[in-house]
C-alpha cells in the first residue's frame, strides 16, 4: 500500500506504479516497468531535495504516471506542483484520464484544474452589452450572439471547448473574457463569472495542468509580482524539446499588415459603419482610424518593397531603420483620441471596449519602435512575406539565445524544475553529456540526468532500412531516385507509411511523380497543404487502411498512430535546419563568433533530436511493428551518420545497396 507517514515526509512509489502497487490491483491490464519506477523515484527526490532534473523517457515508459505519482506526493506538504504540456491531448490525457484513474485509486484526496488562457472564457458582462448593442457593433452576428447566449444559461464551464458548434473569430472576440476589458469585482457578474470561478477553482487546486505558452506569459508576470496561476512550488514540463521553440516565440515580435486592419476593422468598419466607434459617434477617433490605415498601407506596402528589392538577398533579414516609420505616430495619435473618450465618458462598458483597443494600440506602437530600433543584439530581425490574394507582410523577431531569459524566470526561480520527453537527448559519451545540447538552449546549467529507454521490443519489431546508394540529397537526380525507392517500400507495408519531408517544394514534386503509382495500388495519397488540417489528414488516415501520408514538420512530433495503421516511416532525408533561415543563420554567426563549429554545436544536434522524433512515429504500444527507412545515404557515408543511429532505439538494421 502507499503511506504517508504523520510528518507527510514518506511516500512509497512501488506501492503505486510497483509490483503488486495500487495501480496493478486496480487495472489488470497494468504491466509494471521497471523505467516507470526509476523515473518516478527520481522525479521524488528531484522534488524532495530541491533539484533539477532532466528526463528522457523512450515511447511506452509511461512517463505520465511517473510524475504524477510523484506530484500527488507533495499534496501532503502542501506543495503545488504545475505540470506543463505542449500539446492539446496530452493535456486532455491528463485532466480526462490519467489524472481521475490516479484519484479514484490512491487513498489521498487532491485536486486538480486545467488552466485555460483567459480569452476561452465567455464574459457575461460582453455577452450582453453585444446583444444589447448588436446593431452599431456588428453585421450579421445576431444569430450567433443568440445560440452563445442559449448555451451560456445552462453552462457551467463556459469555455470556448464546452461550446457545441464553435462560433466564429469575430462572435467570439466580442465576448470573450479579457484582462484589459474586466470590471473585476466592480462587475454584477462577478461571483459567478465563469473566468473568475475558473481562477478560484486553480487558488484550491492542488496540480494545475497548462500549456508552455501559458506558463512563460505566467512566468514573466510574476517577475512583475503579477501573474495568471496561482503560486506553485515545483513544475513538471512535459514534451521539454519545444521549450526553444515556444520561448522564442514569446519573447519576440510578430506583427503583420493583419494585425492593424483587425484592429481597425472592429474599432470602426467604413463599409459596414459599425464598430465601437459607431455606437460612440466618434467621428474624429473614425477620421484617425483613416488615417492610420493609409499610414499602415504605405507602411507595409515599403516594408513589401524592401522585400522585393533586398529581401531575397538577406533572406528576410533587415537592419535597423530598413524602412521609414510613418505608422507608429498615427496609431499613438488614435490611442490618445481613444484614451479622451473613456475620460468624457461614464459608459463603463463603452470604456471598457475602448480600453481594449487601447492597450492594443500601445502594444503595436512599441513593437514597431522595438523593431525598427533594432536595440537588442542578442535578437535577430527579419520580415515575411506571402503572396497569393492575400498578401500578408509581418515584422518578426526572436532572441538568438533564450537560455538567459529562461533561466532568469524558471530555473532561478524555481527548486525543482523537471524536464521531460522521448526526445531530449543526443548522443554522448555519458548520460548527462547527452543532455548537454538541450540544457544549455533553455538556459539549464545544474541538473541531473535521466536516459530511459523504451520497454518495447524495438529489437525484434522494428527494422531500419538505409538506401546507401540514392544520390545525395542537394543532387538533382536524388528526388526521382528517391520516388523509386519509395515505391518498394510502399509495396512492402501495403501502404499505411508516413512520408517525412523537410521540404514542402520537395514533397509537391514527389507526390506528383507517385499520384498514378498509388492510384494503380489503391494506395490513398493524404498531403499536407493540400487543404484539410492536421487533424483531418490524421483521422482520414486512420480510417482508410492503406493510407499514404505525406508530411512536413508538424507531422515529425507529436502525432500518435498506434496500431496497424501506420506500419511504415519513410524519412527523405537527415532533418537538418534550413541555415538561410533568418533565426537559423543568426545562430550559426553567433556561435561561429564564439569559436566554436556551428554544425557539430548546433545544426547536428538539432537535426539528431528531429531524426528521433520522426522515427519516434512508428512504434506507439508494445504490440507495434513495421519497418523505418531512411533515404539519405548520408547516415552510413558520413563520419557523423553513426550519432543518428545510436541516438534510436536499438533495432534491426539493413544496409541496401540497390541502384536506382
Amino acid at each position: 500500500m502507499i503511506s504517508f507517514t504523520d510528518d507527510n515526509s514518506d511516500f512509497s512509489v512501488e506501492g503505486v506504479i510497483g509490483e503488486g502497487g495500487l495501480i496493478s490491483q486496480s487495472f489488470d491490464a497494468f504491466e509494471v516497468r521497471a523505467q516507470q519506477v526509476e523515473m518516478a523515484k527520481a522525479v521524488d527526490k528531484a522534488f524532495d531535495k530541491g533539484f533539477h532534473l532532466a528526463v528522457e523517457a523512450g515511447t511506452g515508459v509511461g512517463k505520465s504516471f511517473a510524475y504524477l505519482v510523484s506530484a500527488i506526493a507533495q499534496v501532503r506538504k502542501k506543495r503545488k506542483v504545475l505540470i506543463s504540456t505542449y500539446t492539446i491531448n496530452l493535456q486532455q490525457q491528463l485532466i480526462n484520464k490519467d489524472i481521475p484513474f490516479l484519484a479514484e485509486i490512491l487513498p489521498c484526496e487532491f485536486t486538480a484544474e486545467l488552466a485555460k488562457g483567459r480569452n476561452n472564457y465567455l464574459c457575461k458582462r460582453r455577452l450582453k452589452y453585444a446583444l444589447k448593442k448588436q446593431k452599431n457593433l456588428f453585421d450579421n452576428l445576431g444569430d450567433e450572439l443568440e445560440e452563445i447566449s442559449k448555451w451560456a444559461k445552462d453552462s457551467t464551464d463556459g469555455s470556448l471547448s464546452d461550446i457545441p458548434v464553435s462560433p466564429s473569430s469575430d462572435a467570439w472576440d466580442a465576448v470573450q473574457s479579457e484582462h484589459g476589458n474586466c470590471l473585476g469585482r466592480k462587475c454584477d457578474s462577478y461571483n459567478n463569472c465563469f473566468y473568475w470561478n475558473a481562477r478560484r477553482r486553480l487558488e484550491r487546486a492542488d496540480i494545475i495542468v497548462a500549456n508552455h505558452a501559458m506558463m512563460f506569459s505566467d512566468l514573466v508576470l510574476k517577475e512583475d509580482s503579477a501573474g495568471i496561476l496561482p503560486e506553485y512550488t515545483y513544475v513538471v514540463i512535459d514534451e521539454a524539446h519545444n521549450i526553444e521553440h515556444v520561448a522564442e516565440s514569446h519573447f519576440g515580435i510578430n506583427l503583420s499588415n493583419y494585425t492593424i486592419s483587425y484592429l481597425l476593422r472592429r474599432l470602426y468598419s467604413k463599409r459596414k459603419k459599425r464598430g465601437i466607434l459607431a455606437v460612440k459617434k466618434a467621428a474624429e477617433a473614425i477620421s484617425l482610424c483613416g488615417e492610420v490605415e493609409d499610414a499602415s498601407n504605405e507602411f507595409f506596402e515599403n516594408v513589401r518593397a524592401w522585400y522585393d528589392d533586398k529581401g531575397s538577398k538577406t533572406n528576410g533579414k533587415c537592419q535597423k531603420g530598413f524602412v521609414e516609420d510613418c505608422l507608429s505616430e498615427p496609431i499613438k495619435a488614435l490611442r490618445l483620441e481613444l484614451s479622451r473618450l473613456t475620460k468624457g465618458s461614464q459608459e463603463a462598458d463603452d470604456n471598457s471596449e475602448i480600453t481594449r483597443y487601447i492597450d492594443r494600440c500601445r502594444a503595436i506602437e512599441m513593437d514597431i519602435k522595438n523593431f525598427l530600433e533594432q536595440g537588442s543584439a542578442d535578437s535577430i530581425y527579419w520580415v515575411e512575406a506571402s503572396g497569393g490574394r492575400r498578401k500578408r507582410t509581418a515584422l518578426r523577431s526572436a532572441p538568438l539565445d533564450v537560455g538567459p531569459f529562461v533561466k532568469r524566470c524558471l530555473f532561478d526561480i524555481y527548486d525543482s524544475v523537471v524536464t521531460t520527453s522521448a526526445t531530449l537527448s543526443c548522443d554522448g559519451p555519458g548520460v548527462k553529456s547527452g543532455f548537454d545540447f538541450f540544457a544549455s538552449r533553455i538556459g539549464l546549467e545544474d541538473f541531473q540526468a535521466l536516459r530511459l529507454g523504451s520497454p518495447f521490443d524495438y529489437e525484434n519489431n522494428v527494422t531500419m532500412y538505409v538506401e546507401a546508394n540514392l544520390p545525395a540529397p542537394n543532387c538533382p537526380e536524388f528526388e526521382a531516385a528517391a520516388a523509386e525507392a519509395i515505391k518498394k517500400y510502399l509495396i512492402q507495408s501495403d501502404g499505411r507509411a508516413f512520408v517525412l519531408f523537410t521540404s514542402y517544394k520537395m514533397l509537391k514534386n514527389i507526390a506528383s511523380d507517385l499520384q498514378y503509382f498509388l492510384h494503380e495500388n489503391d494506395m490513398n495519397l493524404l498531403c499536407q497543404g493540400a487543404g484539410a488540417d492536421r487533424g483531418r489528414l490524421l483521422e482520414q488516415f486512420k480510417k482508410d487502411y492503406r493510407s499514404v501520408l505525406f508530411g512536413t514538420d508538424s507531422f515529425w512530433q507529436g502525432v500518435d498512430v498506434p496500431g496497424e495503421s501506420l506500419s511504415n516511416v519513410i524519412i527523405m532525408r537527415l532533418p537538418f535546419a534550413v541555415p538561410n533561415h533568418p533565426l537559423i543563420e543568426g545562430r550559426i554567426d553567433q556561435i561561429r563568433s564564439r569559436g566554436e563549429n556551428p554544425f557539430f554545436t548546433y545544426q547536428l544536434p538539432t537535426a539528431i533530436i528531429k531524426f528521433k522524433q520522426g522515427f519516434g512515429r512508428l512504434i506507439r504500444n508494445k504490440t507495434d511493428k513495421g519497418i523505418v527507412v531512411v533515404l539519405d545515404s548520408r547516415i552510413v557515408r558520413k563520419n557523423y551518420g553513426r550519432m543518428f543511429v545510436n541516438a534510436v532505439e536499438k533495432c534491426k538494421m539493413e544496409i541496401v545497396t540497390d541502384e536506382f
